[in-house]
């Protein structure tokens, strides 16, 4: 612990300043007792001479009670330096060790009070913004997609009759707090010298679903493992039941199961979950009405944001939610599903499926464009975000949120930045432009 950040003890809402009163107290108290007990004896017992320069009398006793007072406060500062090193190594991870403790404990309490924020979508990009959102907040909840037939996922889905459990997967690891090594075997893929049985599977998936088969059903299977991996929030399916995911295109065709979805290249006109009235997730419907935030996206925008809008107890309860609602727009564009698609035509996909023009207050799109086009082989392109362009009553906002290495993803961090900016400044923004770019 650093000595400038000694008195960070001594902020708001750390729930220890009390406990150092009472402390400062108690020794005061005590100091004084052992005050009446050397009084006593001072004026009882005669001392020798040497006792005249040990106790300092040759010395103004106003100054003898500054270095007493001085050297108590350095010994206490010494101390709780000392103390503060002690339980870090004792108590905090390896790679924790080197930051203070006083600024996890403040992180932690603030974390505690922090909003009550329901992210809704799937794949990586929800797992990105989970992963920085937990910085500020732990009431968080992440409401993820069970149409997912393809892959691990579908497999087990069809062989062992579970719901997906791999965006649910996803969320797990960006939420746990776990040592990194367990979040990375969490997201372990077996190879193809696995065998033919466990090959595509990823050791989360089969945790997760071995964790179902213990604990009797999936919900408690999620709560078990965010348990075991130290889950920072909640993690919940929009719905229990078996839905399949179904689309139609511009020509007519109609086409069911999520993997079948992109194999058109062409995005659909139309998608609905079968069967079309599933009953939402009563915590997820709970957990939206609640909501001081709600953020839709990122995510695949067909076949992992939808999906769940399309519960219809979902739906109904995002539009009936007092909470601030942000739509996050896809950074890049995804072959077969949003080809050619800037952010208002993602934007719009959602209100045309909601039939609502008014569904959230902002929409995020990236401003960070990169000047040459994107790799061949990531076979997509970047999104625009036009600011003349129809975003029914929400207002645009701008803001570099692109991860610069991989741009075809969202950074995390910054994502998660920019939407809390935008929620502690919402009243601030009710007079601004239609558009406007976050700084």
């Amino acid at each position: 612990m650093s000595r400038g950040n000694i008195t960070k003890w001594l902020y708001v809402g750390l729930h220890i300043k009390r406990w150092l009163a009472l402390l400062a107290i108690a020794v005061a108290i005590m100091g004084i007792g052992f005050a009446y007990i050397l009084r006593e004896v001072y004026v009882s017992y005669t001392f020798p001479a040497w006792a005249f320069y040990i106790t300092l009398q040759f010395i103004p006793r106003w100054l003898r009670g500054l270095l007493f007072i001085s050297s108590a406060l350095t010994l206490a500062i010494f101390s709780g330096w000392e103390l503060n090193r002690s339980l870090a190594h004792a108590l905090l991870p390896i790679g924790e060790r080197q930051r203070d403790l006083v600024d996890l404990v403040y992180q932690n309490r603030t974390r505690d009070r922090g909003p009550r924020i329901v992210a809704i979508g799937g794949g990586t990009g929800l797992s990105n913004l989970l992963r920085g959102l937990k910085q500020y907040t732990s009431n968080l909840t992440a409401i993820v997609t069970v149409a997912d037939d393809g892959g691990s996922s579908g497999r087990l889905r069809r062989d062992l009759h579970v719901i997906p459990p791999g965006d649910i997967r996803n969320c797990i690891a960006a939420l746990a707090d776990a040592e990194p090594l367990v979040t990375q075997l969490f997201q372990y893929r077996f190879d193809e010298r696995a065998g033919e049985g466990i090959a595509g599977h990823s050791f989360g998936n089969l945790f997760i679903t071995a964790m179902a088969e213990v604990t009797g059903n999936m919900e408690a299977a999620i709560t078990e493992t965010s348990r075991v991996l130290a889950v920072r929030g909640r993690i919940l399916p929009s719905t229990l039941d078996d839905v399949r995911l179904a689309a139609r295109f511009a020509n007519g065709d109609v086409v069911h199961g999520e993997s079948a979805l992109p194999g058109s290249g062409i995005p659909p006109t139309e998608v609905w979950i079968e069967p079309r009235d599933s009953a939402a997730h009563p915590g997820a419907v709970r957990a939206l009405l609640d909501a001081d935030l709600i953020v839709i996206g990122p995510g695949s925008l067909y076949t992992s944001v939808l999906p769940n809008l399309l519960v219809p107890g979902i739906g109904k309860a995002i539009k009936e939610s007092r909470a601030h609602k942000v739509f996050i727009t896809n950074v890049a564009t995804q072959l077969g599903e949003t080809n050619g698609y800037d952010a208002a035509a993602h934007y719009a996909a959602v209100r045309r499926h909601m039939n609502d023009d008014a569904l959230v207050d902002v929409v995020l799109a990236n401003s960070n464009l990169p000047a040459e086009p994107l790799k061949p082989e990531w076979r997509s392109e970047p999104v625009l975000a036009p600011g003349d362009a129809d975003y029914g009553s929400a207002r645009l906002v701008l803001a570099d949120i692109v991860d610069h290495e991989r741009r075809y993803r969202h950074n995390g961090d910054s994502l998660a930045s920019v939407v809390m900016r935008a929620y502690f400044e919402r009243d601030l923004r009710v007079q601004a432009p239609a558009a406007y770019t976050a700084r």
